[in-house]
């Protein structure tokens, strides 16, 4: 069943690796791998073909050396919102904060325009509305979503509203867990995913939420500003293939 606790044996029977069974794009996903006993590399590439495993690095590292295909190198970070101060919950000039009250087809021209080619989060997703965004957002994939998490929209002249971007927070197997964070490039000002994640933060510690997880891709630059928001490095992890 995902979302439980299991134990991989090796070929004496002796546990060599613990993990949380759950699915990731289709897939039996290993995830929160725990090396547990001598065996364990053999047991994983022999037992799990197929499988997508995140484990430390130094266990993926040797999965990846007899044949596993690397899909994403993260830094797990974990923020304390009982030292989180009140943050101003005003979005800038022309826009506005909602709740994520939209169809996914109205955010998905934003989070796709976040995401280009080359950027360190796209290597690794199907960036499609129906095979990822409209089920994240329907709390199929990372658990339901948390009323913490914001929109950004843009008002213009004709009375209609534009999606720009986001924060997403649901309520996953790790508990509280900001999913995305994006806005387009092109219909938004410089530092409004900072200012988004910032009042998103002031919001779950207003619901009484102790605190909050993300990861972040090896590479990509937000992790400054992750850090300068209350951040703090929980374990580094990489998703491999078998």
């Amino acid at each position: 069943m995902s979302g439980e606790r299991r134990t991989l044996t090796g070929a004496d029977g002796a546990p060599v690796i613990g993990y949380v069974e759950d699915v990731r794009d289709g897939r039996p996903w290993a995830r929160n791998v725990e090396e547990l006993g001598p065996g364990a590399v053999d047991a994983v590439m022999s037992r799990l073909p197929g499988w997508v495993v995140s484990a430390p690095v130094e266990l993926a590292r040797r999965l990846v050396a007899r044949g596993a295909r690397t899909l994403r190198h993260v830094h797990r970070m974990r923020c304390d919102l009982s030292d989180v101060r009140p943050a101003a919950d005003a979005a800038p000039g022309g826009l506005r904060f909602t709740p994520w009250d939209r169809e996914p087809a109205e955010v998905f021209p934003a989070w796709l325009a976040a995401y280009p080619p080359g950027h360190p989060d796209r290597r690794s997703r199907k960036m499609t509305l129906d095979d990822e965004l409209a089920p994240l957002m329907r709390g199929e994939v990372t658990g339901p979503l948390l009323p913490c998490g914001i929109l950004a929209v843009r008002d213009d002249a004709g009375g209609e509203d534009e999606v720009v971007g986001g924060v997403l927070v649901t309520d996953s197997n790790d508990g509280p867990w900001v999913t995305e964070v994006f806005r387009h490039p092109d219909r938004s000002p410089r530092g409004l995913g900072s200012l988004m994640l910032s009042a998103t933060l002031s919001r779950a510690a207003a619901d009484e939420l102790t605190g909050i997880g993300l990861a972040v891709t090896e590479g990509n630059p937000a992790r400054r500003v992750y850090e300068s928001l209350g951040f703090r490095p929980a374990g580094t992890w990489l998703t491999v293939l078998i």
